[in-house]
């Protein structure tokens, strides 16, 4: 079953995805050459803390940390450890997630590391930061989940990949195994988001109001299948080649998306896209 929220329940999901966007905000500030991802962590638990709110990541099928951290090569859920020291250079994908009165928010972006990153890189993380907006400005009243879907991979294969030298590097490669989810009272909850269209999963449900979605691509620089690591958690892309993710939680409603996570509410983006974000229940 698909939870429909009601515009008060929206209300909490913001105060959720607000928190979410104060550790997204602290945590890049953070995210220095010299600093390990414990330490990222331990400033994702402070502002936690200070919200007054809970960690819906710690615990999670028994993960250990309050965000991901992945770098470089890792796609997703990265483990937070004192080995990981980062490096001028690196990239690094930060999962993060919240709870107020019991609604979820889950967001995730992509920061560069100190200086010096390849144009290659760059435009990876563009790419996908782009292409998770495609998917937002696609959820619409009466369009179909497959909308989003499309959207996504659809900017994703329009992008030219950049050259390296006097070769090209090919086509992205859109991460097949994991997606997007909905989110409410569970962070994961149905429906199941895929950044491409399937043939074997039909159009999904239609996009109704009080619908609420974590929208988020991952797209790496080579290949879109992946490997997990020995500890159960941390997602590699199984040719070495870097990715970048990029993630909002967003509700639809009779006025339009609003995206939780987003402190403007996804107001300007939505605007350059020609779509009106729904007015923020808290401001």
């Amino acid at each position: 079953m698909v939870q429909i929220k009601t515009p008060e329940q929206i209300a909490k999901m913001r105060e959720a995805g607000l928190v979410v966007a104060a550790i997204h905000a602290a945590t890049r500030e953070a995210a220095v050459p010299g600093a390990t991802t414990r330490d990222l962590d331990e400033v994702a638990r402070k502002v936690i803390a200070d919200h007054g709110a809970k960690s819906n990541f710690l615990g999670y099928g028994g993960f250990p940390a309050t965000i991901c951290t992945s770098v470089n090569e890792v796609v997703v859920h990265g483990i937070p450890d004192d080995k990981t020291v980062l490096k001028d250079g690196d990239i690094i994908s930060i999962d993060a997630g919240a709870i107020v009165d019991g609604w979820h928010g889950d967001a995730a972006y992509t920061a560069f590391v100190g200086s010096g990153h390849a144009p290659e890189l760059i435009e990876l993380s563009r790419v996908t930061e782009e292409s998770m907006w495609a998917g937002i400005a696609a959820m619409r009243l009466g369009a179909r989940l497959v909308d989003i879907s499309k959207a996504i991979e659809g900017y994703i294969k329009r992008q030219p990949r950049p050259a390296v030298g006097d070769h090209s590097l090919g086509r992205y490669g859109i991460i097949e195994d994991y997606g997007g989810h909905g989110i409410g009272t569970e962070m994961h909850m149905d429906p199941h988001l895929l950044n491409y269209v399937s043939r074997k999963r039909g159009k999904g449900p239609k996009l109704v109001p009080g619908l609420c979605l974590a929208i988020e691509p991952m797209v790496s620089l080579g290949t879109p299948r992946t490997e997990v690591l020995a500890d159960d958690w941390t997602v590699i892309t199984t040719d070495g080649t870097w990715s970048s993710h990029w993630e909002h939680s967003v509700a639809l409603t009779e006025e339009g998306p609003l995206v939780l996570t987003a402190v403007d509410g996804g107001k300007a983006k939505l605007a350059e896209l020609g779509v009106t974000a729904a007015p923020d229940p808290l401001a």
